[in-house]
């Protein structure tokens, strides 16, 4: 065994395998250097390494050529599989003909949104550069996925899943699988990303999707199909799906079987069964399924939701040494949102479940926290000198030539964008929309309520960086104080992604004590590219490395920050 290196065993190694396969690591010692400081890594946390080359190549996951793009390669990107603290470092290589940006949805990198992977964070990767990413999973679990931010690059690719498993020395509420697979599903354009561009860019809606994907592949159903999965009868296996598409809310299900919902986002949820379940953009679920059919082939289904014309694409999972076609009868899709909003209503959470540390889930009482301020946002749809934007309370966001995050640190962000420039309740008239960058000024450590309103006819879906929240309400109609009688306050489950129906409120609750620059944003890519995001900024007062981790050495830097002296770091 060489120097410096370990043999590590995971929880991911499942079936006959399990408890003889080792994975080796790159172990940091005591101290890693990190950030420009000394980042304490807890006990030589593992460091898993990768180094990615962005390309673009011709994919047709609806049959239509299109230029895609490719992480080292692949078309999805690589999965990520790592453990609870591991240390993750990905030299992304951008060898595409334009910027290029990655994020790393649902990883809460604490005390450091350098590495989250945003405009208002970072700098782009500029054609034929490359940077280092380098951050922690820390005390997470859970099932999420990575995609590119700029420009419309996610509708074509650059994007994959993202496991953190559980360390072997916390348990989980199940057996382990016979396998762990990953599922991504999402709506497809085959106009390609430059087109789709173009198209915002001059004002005007993208339209309904072309189909729908399974990990970048669509079954044609002539028994030719390759599987996407297999699986042993008897045995249970485990499936993260995630909705990576840029528009459409999908529903997802197993022709014959059911699904056992068992964490949704980094939480252990209680492990109620469905036959079908609604998949939101940016949203990812893990399901058991148990093969308990007949042994031959079956579909896997994902279908548009909220769409006038439903499209449905199905994939192959294969029994071994199974018999038999898949039936073309598929399970049919569920109809109308209220469906969607009862089923909502369904996941709790797995209060007395570990899960990233030994305590239980539930031991964080979250309802009996006093609101010290509440935020109501309002999305809206408007046209600014003739061309389509969208806002939150009469603002739609602009993105400044230099990354917010880069602006505060070096202290210019006079220079760059106002704090506050959005109310915390919509205006009385919301039609009128100014542009400009978005930035609440957070207080630290304050608990806070935000309150998602939608009075378009279209569902929304809104991601927090950096955190998770209580998803502890949602209804139709108008929200008014009153409605907080009816919040969830002891078992809504932990999550990063939230939808809001149409005509309808949806309500969270969290604690901002990670120091930072935060996206708050639109998982609908068009609303996101024209103007429905903005940030969180959250400063600790103390400015000390116990709160947040300096500006790490080799960042990017552009805009106005660009050759200026590096500010002094934190020393405590």
């Amino acid at each position: 065994m060489e120097e410096g290196t370990v043999w590590y065993k995971r929880r991911d190694v499942v079936g006959e395998k399990k408890g003889k396969e080792m994975v080796r690591l790159m172990l940091v010692s005591m101290l890693f250097l990190w950030a420009g400081s000394m980042l304490m890594v807890q006990g030589g946390d593992p460091t898993l390494f990768f180094e990615w080359n962005v390309t673009y190549g011709t994919i047709a996951p609806l049959g239509v050529p299109v230029k895609g793009i490719l992480i080292n390669g692949q078309f999805p990107g690589p999965n990520i599989n790592s453990t609870t603290n591991n240390n993750i470092v990905i030299n992304v290589f951008n060898n595409l003909d334009e910027p290029f940006l990655v994020t790393w949805n649902g990883v809460q990198h604490r005390k450091n949104s350098w590495q989250d992977g945003v405009l208002g964070t970072n700098c782009p990767i500029p054609p034929g550069k490359n940077y280092t990413y380098k951050f922690q999973v820390k005390d997470q679990i859970g099932s999420y996925m990575y995609y590119p931010v700029t420009a419309m690059h996610k509708a074509v690719g650059g994007f994959g899943g993202l496991r953190v498993n559980s360390r072997l020395l916390i348990p989980v509420p199940y057996a382990d699988p016979a396998d762990d697979y990953t599922l991504l599903v999402g709506d497809f354009f085959n106009k390609g990303h430059t087109s789709l561009k173009r198209i915002l860019d001059s004002g005007r809606n993208l339209g309904r999707c072309d189909g729908v994907h399974l990990n970048g592949k669509v079954a044609k159903g002539d028994g030719k199909d390759e599987p996407l999965f297999t699986m042993e009868a008897g045995k249970t296996y485990k499936y993260r799906i995630c909705n990576t598409g840029i528009k459409t809310s999908l529903n997802v299900r197993f022709q014959g079987h059911t699904m056992k919902l068992v964490e949704m986002e980094g939480s252990h949820t209680m492990q109620n069964d469905y036959d079908s379940l609604d998949v939101h953009v940016g949203q990812c679920f893990s399901v058991l399924v148990t093969a308990n059919q007949e042994p031959r082939d079956y579909y896997v289904v994902a279908s548009t939701r909220f769409t006038k014309r439903e499209v449905t694409a199905t994939g192959i999972i294969r029994y071994k040494n199974g018999k038999g076609a898949a039936s073309s009868e598929l399970p049919p899709p569920p109809v109308g949102w209220a469906w969607s909003l009862n089923q909502f209503r369904t996941f709790r959470w797995n209060l007395t479940s570990n899960a990233a540390r030994p305590n239980p889930q539930g031991s964080y009482k979250y309802g009996s926290i006093n609101i010290t301020r509440t935020i109501r946002l309002a999305n809206t749809a408007q046209r600014v000198d003739g061309k389509l934007r969208y806002a939150l309370n009469g603002v739609s966001y602009v993105e400044p030539t230099t990354p917010l995050k880069l602006a505060e640190y070096y202290g210019v962000a006079d220079k760059v964008f106002k704090y506050d420039t959005i109310p915390d309740e919509p205006p009385s008239d919301n039609t009128k929309v100014t542009l400009a960058p978005i930035v609440l000024n957070m207080t630290h450590r304050n608990f806070v309520e935000i309150i998602f309103e939608n009075h378009e006819t279209a569902i929304q879906s809104y991601h927090l960086s950096g955190y998770s929240f209580f998803a502890v309400g949602m209804d139709v109609g108008k929200w008014s104080p009153e409605k907080r009688m009816n919040y969830n306050l002891l078992d809504a489950v932990s999550r990063h992604t939230i939808q809001v129906f149409p005509n309808s409120w949806s309500a969270i609750l969290l604690t901002f004590d990670n120091c930072g620059m935060w996206n708050l944003r639109s998982e609908i890519w068009d609303r996101h590219y024209l103007g429905q995001q903005l940030y969180a900024s959250v400063i600790s007062p103390n400015r000390s490395l116990k709160d947040e981790y300096n500006l790490p050495e080799g960042v990017l830097t552009c805009g106005i920050v660009q050759g200026m002296p590096r500010p002094p770091p934190f020393s405590s």
